[in-house]
């Protein structure tokens, strides 16, 4: 398979205009997935870092981070876990609530979906003002996870998630920045 640049990437991703709201420039990952060999680079890419490490568990947050961590895990041999939102989950849970830009949110995951001092890699789409990502992080960590990196497809550098995962101590790595919202 021919490699595929970082533009080829960035050309995969469709931007939305005013949505959801006005003055917002919606990424959306959708065209990217179905394009096969893009979409396998990428994954490829996430996992590249980590194929020399022991990675027990992939975390994906709901819903492109399942699609995206799912494969990822796959590549890596990894277990995968999924962080859903409220309610969503059939077992014992734990749960973090976060702020979001226009309310609270909370997200959960299973009480025994990972074990103290396992190593994980969180994936998912985009990195914005990490507030989502930090959430994740945190709601590892109240089990024990040893959060080894966040990595996303897109970041938007102005919205300085990046600083506010790195204030936790989580490497992230993203493969192609969007500058501005």
């Amino acid at each position: 398979m021919q490699p595929v640049t970082s533009d080829e990437i960035r050309a995969a991703i469709r931007t939305i205009p005013d949505y959801p709201r006005p003055g917002v420039m919606f990424r959306d990952i959708t065209t990217l997935l179905k394009d096969a060999r893009v979409f396998a680079a990428v994954v490829d890419e996430l996992a590249q870092p980590w194929l020399r490490e022991a990675v027990d568990r992939v975390a994906g947050i709901e819903a492109r981070g399942f699609i995206l961590g799912g494969a990822v895990a796959y590549r890596l041999g990894a277990g995968f876990v999924p962080i859903r939102k409220k309610g969503k989950l059939p077992h014992a849970t734990v749960r973090v609530a976060y702020s979001l830009e226009y309310g609270i949110d909370e997200m959960e995951m299973h009480r025994d979906a990972i074990v103290p001092g396992e190593r994980i890699l969180l994936v998912d789409d985009l990195l914005a003002t990490g507030g989502t990502a930090a959430a994740a992080v945190s709601l590892l960590g109240s089990l024990g996870a040893r959060i080894l990196a966040a990595s996303f497809i897109v970041a938007l550098p102005d919205l300085k998630g990046e600083s506010r995962l790195a204030a936790l101590q989580v490497p992230v790595r993203s493969l192609v920045a969007f500058h501005g919202h």
